[in-house]
């Protein structure tokens, strides 16, 4: 037995003691390569799928539109005034939210539900660009780009400012 490494003993234990290395652990690299581009590691913004969240509206449509059909089979009102009654809904609701910008109810984002899921990225969206604006951040606004052009201007050698010191970071007094 060498450099404190295994059983002190093999007796009573069921093996040889014999030590071997182990090939499968693998060790941390010293460069930070990484098999995938930095950009990916930004926050992007989930993209709601259009046809998805037109399919919702439609079907909430229906389901509006399948209701009034039911109460006034209940009442047994006759199927002639049942299908006018139906289309003129349709037609009212389908007219109606075109226009709109896809909400239909008006709930927002409180009213949608965990499996929601391009719904809840389209509200997140409107979200987002209703506080952009409210801040007054322009469209090509990049997150951390002025640290990026500090990183360039050190790189390249160019000072941030000119203080006229000899680069001894003194500051010069104002009276």
């Amino acid at each position: 037995m060498s450099s404190n490494v295994g059983l002190t003993t093999p007796r009573g234990s069921g093996t040889s003691g014999y030590v071997q290395r182990n090939l499968s652990n693998l060790r941390p690299r010293d460069n930070s390569f990484s098999p995938y581009p930095t950009d990916s590691l930004k926050h992007r913004q989930r993209q709601p799928n259009a046809e998805i969240l037109e399919h919702d509206r439609l079907r909430q449509i229906e389901v509006q539109v399948f209701e009034l059909r039911d109460k006034l089979e209940d009442e047994e009102v006759e199927e002639d005034e049942i299908e006018a009654q139906t289309e003129a809904l349709r037609r009212k609701l389908l007219g109606s939210t075109d226009g709109d910008s896809g909400r239909g109810d008006g709930k927002g984002k409180k009213g949608l539900k965990v499996h929601q899921v391009h719904e809840l990225a389209k509200a997140k969206i409107e979200e987002s660009e209703r506080l952009r604006r409210a801040l007054g951040i322009r469209e090509d606004y990049e997150e951390g780009a002025h640290w990026k052009r500090g990183e360039e201007r050190l790189r390249d050698g160019i000072p941030e400012a000119s203080n006229d010191d000899g680069g001894r970071g003194l500051k010069k007094e104002r009276w």
